[in-house]
């Protein structure tokens, strides 16, 4: 089975794109997660057994461990939700960290466990963070979980962009990705990309206006 390291890195990577950060020096918020074709974004057991699918589409793009690792550099910040965190914690038991050494700023009200250098706990308001904590030191921030997070920046149209990678899977039940919103947001599609693992990721953008 793939590692979540690898399931994170193979969902995202798109040849096409060249409008990265990196060439346009623009602050950007990408909510990312990988689902099921019903909208699950996790079992109720939290397990990823899910991820390997051990389907194949041949006219579909693959992606190298090079490729992979070009792309995540690319990343400077993740931000997530606490039981996102604590997930990927039991899942670095087996698999290693996901995310690296990247910053990565965990959102809760709890005391958490914080053992890398490269991880903070932030508690206040969403705005405040991205404006005087993300915007002055990062440009290509991901928002990695949980559905809640995704809700909260979504409803405060601080989204830039949505990456939705589905793999060929119906769950039946477990965590939506979007949960309860509340509210309508118009989106634009931006790319398509299929997979030869059966994957599609969708990437969107997110309208304000």
């Amino acid at each position: 089975m793939a590692t979540l390291k690898q399931a994170v890195a193979d969902t995202v990577i798109n040849k096409t794109d060249n409008n990265t950060n990196s060439i346009t020096n623009m602050f950007k918020i990408t909510i990312h997660m990988v689902s099921s074709v019903d909208g699950y974004i996790a079992k109720q057991d939290n397990s990823i057994s899910w991820f390997d699918t051990n389907d194949s589409y041949e006219k579909g793009v693959s992606v190298s461990e090079h490729d992979a690792k070009e792309f995540l550099k690319t990343i400077d910040c993740y931000v997530m939700g606490s039981r996102t965190y604590e997930h990927a914690l039991e899942l670095s038991k087996s698999y290693g960290w996901a995310y690296g050494d990247v910053p990565t700023i965990v959102l809760t009200h709890r005391d958490l466990p914080v053992e890398r250098q490269n991880i903070e706990t932030y508690s206040g308001d969403l705005n405040k963070l991205v404006d005087e904590r993300l915007k002055p030191h990062y440009q290509n921030v991901w928002v990695v979980g949980g559905a809640e997070l995704t809700r909260d920046f979504i409803r405060f149209k601080l989204a830039d962009e949505i990456r939705q990678s589905v793999l060929p899977m119906i769950l039946g039940n477990g965590v939506p990705f979007f949960n309860h919103i509340g509210q309508e947001q118009a989106l634009h599609l931006i790319d398509v990309t299929a997979y030869k693992n059966g994957m599609v990721e969708l990437r969107y953008e997110v309208k304000k206006h």
